[in-house]
C-alpha cells in the first residue's frame, strides 16, 4: 500500500496532460510571439533577427508580412528573405494590401512571419482578424512567428486605457497569448525608447513630435513596461506549473515565492490569514488559504462552520485565493502537501498546535506530520502569541436549529428489512449454512445504513444480532448460547454489524454532503455567470434578487444608498414593498453595518431581516429577506449560502459603479476638453476675423482720402471675407449645438446628387478659387433620400476642408458610384493626408490635426458637424489616405431612396 501511495504522489497530474494532449489535438504548427510594452521597441527587429538565424540553420522561412515603417536597419534584415506578395482588397473606394492566406498555405514554408498580431483585416478577407489567419495557417502545419504590444492583449485594454487615455480598438484574446508554444519579452527601457523616438526612428518626426506629447510619455511607457514584464512573468509562471505537473516533478521549484496558509474552525485562524497576507506583501507573492474538508469537518457545530466559511470569506477580501478540498483518506497533513507540491508552494503557514499530549498520541498531530512530509517546503508554526488581530465576531443573527424531532419511519424501515433478512436467511439456511448466514443479515444492514443514517442501521444491527442468535445458533429460539465457538462467531458478527453501520453511513452522510454541495456550487457558477452578463445596475439587482429567493425560498428586497439614505432599488418578488418598521431596520443596519430586523439583536420587531452587503471596499447596501414561516428565517447552512450569494452580488454591483464611475471620468474629461477647445476658439479662432474686420474698417474710415480704388476695394474684401469666415464659424457652434441636443430633424425626401454638388460648388467658389476641381460623376447613380440643406453643408465642410489642407494650386477630386442599395460620394485633396494614429480622432469635436501655420485656422468643428448630419440621414461618413500619394480620402455613403418616393419626386 505504502509503495501504490508513492506512486500514485509521483504520478503526473491528469488535468495538465490532457490539457498537454488538447494541445498537441488542437494544431500542428507553433506560435512564438514577440511581445513589446509600445512600437518601436524593438520586436519586429528581434523576429527578423531569429528568422535570418534560422534561415542559416536551413529553415525554409518566408516573409507573410511585415511592417518597417520606414526604419532602415529593419529593412535591412529582409534582405534573403523570400517576401510573398500581399493580396489587394478594393475597400471603400480605396485599395489596401493584406497578407495573402491562401499564398502562404500553397507555398508551405517551415516558418511564416506574420507582424501585428492584432491587425483587423479589411472587409471581404476570410477572416476579420489577422490572429484567425495565424490560426489558420497553424492548423496547416506551418509554424508562425509574430509581434504584438502589450496594449492589444484583451483582458488589459481597459487598464491601458486608464493609463494612456487611449482606448484600443484592435485586440487579441488572452486566450491566444496563452495558447503560444514561446513568448519573447523585447524589453526596452522608457529612456532608450524615446531617443529613439526624437532620432526618428520609431516615426517621421511629425508623428514623433505627437506621441511624445501623448502616448510616449515616460510615465505611460514605465507603467506599459511593468504590464509587459508582469503579463510575460505570469505567463512563464504557468508554464512552469504546468511542466511540473505534466512531468510529474515534485516541488517546490522556487522561482516566485507562493504562500499557503491552512485554516481550520481554530478561532486564531483569521489571525494566521493576516499573517500570510504580510508575508505575501513582504515577499511579493501570491497567497492561498486551504481548508481540507475531512471527517471532523461532518461533525463541527454550526458556530465553527461559521468561522471557518468567514475565515475564508476574510482571506478573499484580503487578496487571497481560496480552496476547499476533500480529504483524500489519509492524514491531512499528506492533503495539503500534496496540494502544495502541485501549485509549486515554496511556503506553508499553519497554527501551533493547542491539544494535549495523550490527544497528539491517539489521533495524530497535524503540524508535526507536515513538518516531517513537507520535504524542501518551508514550514512556518505560528504561536497563537504570534498571531494578532481579532478573531471574527459571533453571528448577531439567531438562526432556526437543524429539526432534532423523532422520525418513526426509518427505525420502522430498518425493523421490516431486517424482518425480510430474516425470511431470506431462513430459506437459504440450509443451503449455505449457519456460518454464512450472518451475510443475509449484513447486508440488510447495510441497506438500512446507506438509505435512513447511522442510528436506524445501529437499531437494525441491535436486532439483526438478537435473530441471528434466536433464530440460528443452537439452542434455537432461545437467547441462550450453549457452543463457546457460537458465542466468539456472535460477538464478532455484532462488532461487524456495528463497524458496517457506521462505515455505510458515513458513505452516505459524504454522499449527500457532496451532492447538496454540488447542487449548491452549481446554482452559484449560474449565478455568477448571470452577473458577468450583467451590463447595467438593475440587471445584477434583478438578477441577485432572484437568485437569492430561488435558493433559500424566502422574498427578497435590496436596498442601495441614494441622497444620504438608502432606497429599495429591487425585489423579488416585484410588487413587495416596506412598512417604516421594516425601513427603520434597514436605514440602522446600513449606518451601523450590522444586522437588524427579525431574528437579530437589534429592532427584532421588524418583518424582515436585513443584512449588509460588503466588498473590500467597503459597504455597497443592505439585503432584506422575510418568510411566511414562523421562527428565524435561515438554518446555519442557508446564513452561510446567504452570504456567499450577497458577496458575489455586491461585487457585481461594485464592478458596475466602477465602469459608471471611469464613464463619468471619461465624460468629465472630455467636457473639460470640449470647454477648453471652445474658450481656444472664442479666444483666437473667432477674434482673428473680428481683429481683421476692424482693422479694415477702421483704415477706410480714416484713411478713405488717401487710398487708391484698388486699395479701398481690397480692404473691403477683406472685411467680406473675414465677415463671411466668422459667419462660417458661428453657424459651425449652432449646428453643433443643435446635434448635441437632438434638434436636428432631417426633412428626407429623394435628391440627385449632382444638383446638390454643382450648389454647393458654387457656394465655395471664393474658398476654392485657388484649387481646381474634378468631378467625375456616374450617370447612373439614383436618387438618394436626403435633407438638401443639411447635406449641402456637410459637402461645404468637406471642401473647405480640403481646401485649407492641400496646397494652392493642387486638385480636389469629386466622384460619385452606386453600390448595392446605397450611392458613395467621395471627396479627394492632394494635402499631407491624415497621420493614422489620428484617423480615429478626425471626426470628434474640436480636434484640429497638427498643421503648418500657413493653414488657416477653424473652430475643428466642420468635420464633426458633417458626420453628425451624414448620420441624422441614416449615411455613413469614413476618412482615410490616399494609396497613391499623399492626400486624404473623405467617403459618404447614403441610402438610395425608395421607389414610391421616386416616382413622387417624378410626378
Amino acid at each position: 500500500m505504502a509503495d501504490q501511495r508513492r506512486d500514485s504522489e509521483h504520478r503526473p497530474s491528469p488535468e495538465a496532460l490532457l490539457e498537454a494532449a488538447r494541445r498537441e489535438e488542437r494544431r500542428v504548427g507553433t506560435l512564438r510571439i514577440f511581445v513589446g510594452a509600445a512600437p518601436g521597441v524593438g520586436k519586429t527587429y528581434e523576429m527578423l533577427q531569429q528568422a535570418q538565424a534560422r534561415k542559416k540553420d536551413g529553415y525554409d522561412v518566408v516573409v507573410g508580412v511585415v511592417e518597417t515603417h520606414g526604419r532602415k536597419e529593419t529593412e535591412a534584415l529582409l534582405d534573403g528573405l523570400e517576401i510573398l506578395p500581399r493580396r489587394r482588397v478594393e475597400y471603400r473606394g480605396q485599395t489596401l494590401q493584406e497578407m495573402d492566406l491562401d499564398a502562404i498555405i500553397a507555398r508551405r514554408p517551415q516558418i511564416v512571419l506574420v507582424d501585428e498580431l492584432a491587425h483587423s483585416n479589411a472587409e471581404g478577407s476570410r477572416h476579420p482578424k489577422r490572429y484567425l489567419d495565424v490560426e489558420e495557417l497553424m492548423n496547416d502545419g506551418i509554424d508562425v512567428y509574430t509581434t504584438v504590444n502589450i496594449q492589444h492583449i484583451e483582458s488589459l485594454n481597459d487598464v491601458v486605457a486608464q493609463i494612456t487615455h487611449v482606448r484600443v480598438r484592435e485586440t487579441v484574446p488572452d486566450a491566444v497569448f496563452d495558447r503560444a508554444d514561446a513568448v519573447e519579452l523585447v524589453d526596452l527601457t522608457p529612456d532608450d525608447l524615446i531617443t529613439r523616438l526624437k532620432e526618428g526612428k520609431v516615426y517621421v518626426p511629425k508623428q514623433a513630435e505627437r506621441a511624445l506629447e501623448h502616448f510616449f510619455s515616460p510615465a505611460n511607457l514605465t507603467a506599459l513596461r511593468e504590464l509587459a514584464l508582469r503579463r510575460t512573468a505570469e505567463r512563464v509562471d504557468e508554464e512552469l506549473l504546468s511542466e511540473m505537473q505534466a512531468h510529474a516533478i515534485q516541488g517546490p521549484w522556487p522561482a516566485g515565492e507562493r504562500i499557503l496558509v491552512c485554516i481550520s474552525e481554530d478561532p486564531r485562524a483569521a489571525g494566521l490569514v493576516r499573517y500570510a497576507k504580510r508575508l505575501a506583501d513582504r515577499l511579493h507573492g501570491p497567497w492561498t488559504a486551504l481548508y481540507v474538508e475531512g471527517r471532523r469537518s461532518l461533525q463541527l457545530s454550526e458556530e465553527q462552520r461559521d468561522r471557518v466559511a468567514d475565515t475564508l470569506r476574510l482571506a478573499e477580501g484580503l487578496g487571497g485565493e481560496t480552496f476547499t478540498i476533500p480529504a483524500g483518506g489519509r492524514n491531512i497533513a499528506d492533503d495539503v502537501v500534496d496540494y502544495a507540491r502541485e501549485h509549486n508552494v515554496t511556503q506553508i503557514v499553519i497554527g501551533k498546535s493547542t491539544r494535549s499530549r495523550w490527544f497528539e498520541i491517539l489521533h495524530g498531530s497535524v503540524v508535526h506530520e507536515l513538518v516531517r512530509r513537507s520535504g524542501n517546503i518551508s514550514v512556518q508554526v505560528i504561536a497563537g502569541d504570534h498571531v494578532p488581530g481579532q478573531p471574527i465576531p459571533k453571528k448577531s443573527v439567531r438562526t432556526s436549529d437543524q429539526d432534532s424531532t423523532f422520525e418513526p419511519r426509518p427505525y420502522l424501515f430498518a425493523l421490516v428489512g431486517v424482518a425480510v433478512a430474516l425470511g431470506a436467511a431462513e430459506l437459504v439456511d440450509s443451503w449455505i449454512g449457519v456460518e454464512n448466514v450472518d451475510l443475509v443479515f449484513l447486508t440488510a444492514i447495510v441497506g438500512v445504513a446507506a438509505r435512513f443514517g447511522l442510528w436506524p442501521s445501529l437499531s437494525a444491527s441491535v436486532v439483526s444480532a438478537l435473530c441471528y442468535n434466536f433464530f440460528f445458533l443452537p439452542p434455537i429460539y432461545t437467547f441462550t448460547i450453549a457452543d463457546p465457538h457460537n458465542i466468539a462467531a456472535f460477538a464478532l458478527f455484532t462488532l461487524v454489524a456495528v463497524i458496517v453501520s457506521h462505515v455505510a453511513a458515513r458513505g452516505r452522510m459524504q454522499a449527500v454532503t457532496a451532492q447538496t454541495r454540488m447542487r449548491t456550487v452549481e446554482s452559484l457558477y449560474s449565478f455568477s455567470r448571470k452577473l458577468a452578463g450583467a451590463g447595467t445596475l438593475d440587471d445584477v439587482l434583478w438578477a441577485t434578487a432572484y437568485q437569492t429567493a430561488l435558493m433559500l425560498k424566502v422574498r427578497v428586497v435590496l436596498l442601495l444608498p441614494s441622497n444620504g439614505s438608502i432606497a429599495v432599488r429591487a425585489g423579488y418578488p416585484p410588487e413587495d414593498t416596506l412598512d417604516e418598521a421594516d425601513l427603520a431596520a434597514a436605514r440602522w443596519s446600513f449606518e451601523n453595518d450590522r444586522a437588524a430586523g427579525r431574528g437579530s439583536d437589534t429592532l427584532p420587531g421588524a418583518k424582515r431581516l436585513f443584512l449588509p452587503m460588503h466588498t473590500g471596499r467597503g459597504l455597497i447596501g443592505v439585503v432584506g429577506i422575510d418568510s411566511d414561516n414562523p421562527g428565524p428565517l435561515l438554518t446555519p447552512d442557508q446564513r452561510r449560502l446567504l452570504d456567499a450569494l450577497s458577496d458575489q452580488g455586491a461585487l457585481a454591483i461594485e464592478r458596475v459603479r466602477l465602469v459608471e464611475d471611469m464613464d463619468r471620468v471619461e465624460r468629465t474629461a472630455e467636457t473639460e476638453r470640449l470647454r477648453s477647445a471652445l474658450l481656444t476658439s472664442i479666444s483666437h479662432d473667432l477674434k482673428t476675423p473680428l481683429a481683421s474686420v476692424l482693422g479694415s474698417a477702421g483704415t477706410l474710415r480714416d484713411l478713405a482720402d488717401k487710398l487708391s480704388d484698388a486699395e479701398k476695394a481690397e480692404l473691403l474684401a477683406t472685411v467680406i471675407d473675414e465677415s463671411e469666415r466668422l459667419n462660417r464659424f458661428i453657424a459651425n457652434l449652432l449646428d453643433m449645438t443643435k446635434l448635441e441636443s437632438g434638434a436636428v430633424t432631417p426633412k428626407l425626401s429623394p435628391h440627385d446628387l449632382s444638383e446638390i454638388i454643382g450648389s454647393t460648388l458654387r457656394r465655395t467658389a471664393k474658398i476654392l478659387r485657388h484649387h481646381s476641381v474634378q468631378l467625375d460623376l456616374a450617370i447612373d447613380v439614383p436618387m438618394v433620400a436626403l435633407d438638401a440643406v443639411l447635406f449641402e453643408q456637410a459637402l461645404f465642410n468637406l471642401l473647405d476642408n480640403a481646401a485649407k489642407y492641400a496646397a494652392p494650386g493642387s486638385t480636389i477630386f469629386i466622384r460619385t458610384w452606386r453600390e448595392q442599395g446605397s450611392v458613395a460620394l467621395q471627396i479627394t485633396d492632394e494635402g499631407d493626408g491624415i497621420p493614422q494614429d489620428e484617423l480615429e480622432h478626425i471626426f470628434d469635436k474640436f480636434y484640429r490635426v497638427q498643421k503648418t501655420d500657413q493653414v488657416p485656422p477653424g473652430t475643428g468643428l466642420g468635420l464633426a458637424i458633417s458626420r453628425g448630419f451624414v448620420e441624422a440621414m441614416h449615411g455613413t461618413i469614413v476618412a482615410a489616405n490616399r494609396a497613391d500619394r499623399r492626400g486624404a480620402v473623405f467617403t459618404i455613403r447614403l441610402p438610395v431612396a425608395d421607389e414610391p418616393q421616386r416616382l413622387d419626386a417624378a410626378a
